[in-house]
């Protein structure tokens, strides 16, 4: 066929379309106009907005403000876009925002804008009953012979003729069943006034092509499970309309004070997190922080919500706790010498002068022991006295250390504390702990609230830095997080901390939305013999019950007696994907080393890769590669652990600290294994 032939058929498509358009465009009209007691203006919107109709959307007008005697709504529209609130203005003088108020004609119009969010508000409670997120209901304010689109806080301004665009360029959100019983559900808590002459059956028109699958009503119930059913087949997009009832409960609860959401892995805790960042974005005027230990999460979380909620992420500050414990220090003057490379050789001098040879080495001969306890116990619990080390109960430190071992190393961190201070150079955890003391000054908090995840790998220090920002207030301290799975030395307690979590403000997530049963099981089979300490200081079983929401699943595992035929095998399982769900496959490493090697190996074999430390969140094609430290908080359809076992036999030279060793090496496999949803691939080395 002619190159000529494929152009000409798309421009008569094009031509058929817009045939199409200016027909649905005249009967929109002509049905706008016979409703005599909506405003001219209204009769447009409504013109623009029934052309959707014939797309797919319910469009409810001129409906009773549910818990009013007399107040209207101006229209309610339903559609694959989701739930959006519409109040339609016929103003003469042209809107504008000035100082984050609605103005026009000189006055002050916000009062507008907080009756537009009130009726939103009440469609969200209605809503509620069928697990839909607050975050994909969404006010519109629409004026009338105007052209224009803006946002004012959380409410999003469009001209009437940008109003119809914009909502079909809304991603799908919605099945057709869903639409249905939305408006449906929406129909009857907004009653149509008993005088209005807009007659509302007429607004919502078949499909062309019914689909049969689409034929019958769904029950409130039987909707909730299609619409789960269909978020865990595509979560993240979904994490914008459906939740289980259990996590929106805690998206939309109040709380008194500081709240914990804990539960094993794959609960959703970080889906809740984030629902709850967006509502109360909405709510609140000040600025949130949403933090989390890992520094590549933050990245890959605020794409999540600017996906989610638009409109307010802007409003949510997205960082590591160190990333921004430096931000805050620069803007209050303090000067930061963060040196990883000579802070760390200030500890080998000083392991070298005080405790190579000594007391220490009848525990663990190595330094890497060491320095965690000086990082994690001493420096990140902020204790400034030997009495204090001598006293403190070392959370998750396996061997018992007797007063002429503690004394040791306090010798060892008082000589590295010389040594670094001589080199003027700070190591992370200084950089906690100047945050600390600057945040502690008699100052207005910088928040309105904040949200930590994965609170279980922060510092003492750390969590008492993001308490000091918010206190006790209503709503202000959210923390989220799973102690089985620590990757990190060392723990605390929420009592140290001085933080109070009292009744309901401790809620645990029972469901596991992630993993198939055949891979949960596999990867609790690691921990289950190990019990641990959460935050709450409770000791929890290893093996703990949870409600599976997935069956079947596969767990491969490939043993093999070389490494050059255990990467070969790797290779050729990701060969097996096809090039449009590279995306969907993620290799994860204990160390770094093992990061670098497998790098190379899979863009030797031609097979693209993204280092987790550089994803953001957005799709791509290629297969995911990281460490299972970086992973946290992520998943993946087909997950591929290379080596998986090589890590987990500790060192025979350090017989005393083998058992701590090994249960944190259980706790950092769990994870890896964990992140995966359909597959989980185990290769191993096994030399003959």
């Amino acid at each position: 066929m002619a190159a000529g032939g494929s152009a000409s058929r798309r421009a008569q498509e094009a031509r058929r379309q817009e045939r199409l358009l200016r027909e649905q465009w005249q009967a929109a009209r002509a049905e706008a106009h016979r409703w005599e007691a909506a405003s001219e203006g209204e009769q447009r919107v409504a013109a623009q907005l029934l052309v959707l109709t014939e797309r797919g959307w319910r469009l409810l007008v001129d409906r009773r403000w549910p818990g009013t005697r007399a107040a209207n709504v101006d229209m309610l529209l339903v559609g694959p876009g989701g739930v959006f609130v519409l109040d339609v203005k016929n103003w003469r003088a042209t809107p504008h925002i000035d100082g984050g108020r609605l103005h026009a004609d000189g006055t002050d119009r916000d009062e507008h804008v907080r009756k537009l969010l009130g009726m939103t508000r009440a469609a969200e409670g209605a809503v509620a009953s069928l697990g839909m997120s607050p975050v994909a209901v969404r006010p519109l304010m629409v004026f009338a012979g105007r052209r224009m689109d803006t946002t004012v806080g959380r409410v999003r301004l469009l001209g009437e003729h940008e109003v119809g665009p914009a909502l079909l360029n809304e991603p799908r959100r919605l099945r057709p069943e869903a639409v249905r019983a939305l408006g449906d559900l929406l129909e009857r808590a907004f009653p149509e006034y008993e005088d209005s002459s807009v007659s509302n059956s007429s607004l919502e028109r078949p499909p062309a092509h019914p689909d049969p699958a689409d034929d019958g009503l769904f029950d409130i119930e039987g909707l909730r499970d299609a619409a789960l059913e269909e978020a865990l087949q595509t979560p993240i997009e979904q994490w914008m309309t459906f939740l289980h009832p259990d996590q929106l409960a805690l998206v939309r609860r109040n709380w008194s004070g500081p709240a914990r959401i804990s539960g094993p892995a794959g609960t959703g805790k970080t889906v809740v997190g984030l629902h709850r960042a967006a509502r109360l974005a909405q709510r609140t005027s000040g600025r949130l922080l949403y933090v989390t230990f890992a520094n590549n999460l933050p990245r890959v979380q605020g794409t999540f919500l600017r996906t989610m909620s638009p409109a307010v992420a802007d409003r949510v500050d997205f960082r590591s706790v160190h990333q921004w414990a430096q931000e805050f220090l620069r803007s209050r003057g303090v000067d930061v010498r963060l040196r990883g490379d000579k802070a760390e050789t200030a500890f080998s001098l000083a392991w070298k002068h005080t405790g190579r040879g000594g007391p220490l080495t009848e525990i663990d001969p190595t330094p890497r022991y060491w320095r965690e306890e000086v990082d994690y116990v001493i420096k990140g619990r902020g204790i400034t006295s030997f009495e204090e080390y001598a006293a403190v109960r070392r959370v998750r430190r396996g061997p018992a250390l007797r007063r002429a071992h503690r004394e040791a190393v306090w010798r060892l961190y008082e000589t590295y504390e010389e040594l670094r201070v001589e080199r003027g150079v700070h190591d992370f955890n200084d950089v906690l702990s100047l945050a600390l003391a600057e945040a502690g000054k008699n100052e207005a908090p910088p928040y309105a609230g904040v949200i930590v995840d994965e609170v279980q790998d922060l510092s003492l220090v750390g969590v008492r830095l993001l308490h000091t920002l918010v206190g006790d207030a209503p709503n202000g301290l959210l923390l989220i997080g799973d102690g089985q799975q620590a990757v990190y030395p060392g723990g605390f307690r929420l009592s140290d901390a001085g933080i109070d979590i009292r009744g309901d403000r401790g809620q645990i997530l029972r469901v596991n939305y992630r993993n198939r049963r055949e891979i949960l099981e596999a990867a609790l089979a690691v921990v289950a013999d190990e019990s641990f300490e959460d935050i709450d200081g409770l000791r929890t079983s290893g093996r703990r019950e949870v409600e599976l929401t997935y069956e079947d699943g596969r767990v491969l595992r490939s043993a093999n007696s070389t490494l050059a035929d255990h990467d070969q095998a790797l290779v050729e399982a990701l060969r097996a994907h096809s090039a449009d769900n590279l995306g969907d496959a993620a290799v994860l490493c204990p160390l770094n080393r093992a990061i670098t090697h497998y790098q190379r190996l899979l863009t030797q074999s031609g097979i693209p890769v993204c280092l987790l430390e550089h994803y953001d969140g957005h799709p791509i094609q290629a297969v995911k590669l990281g460490s299972y430290h970086r992973a946290k908080g992520l998943e993946f359809k087909h997950v591929y652990l290379p080596r998986h076992d090589d890590h987990l036999t500790p060192s025979a030279t350090a017989p005393e600290t083998a058992s701590e060793r090994r249960q944190l090496a259980h706790s950092q496999l769990f994870v890896a294994m964990t992140r995966a949803r359909d597959l989980l691939w185990l290769g191993s080395v096994r030399a003959s």
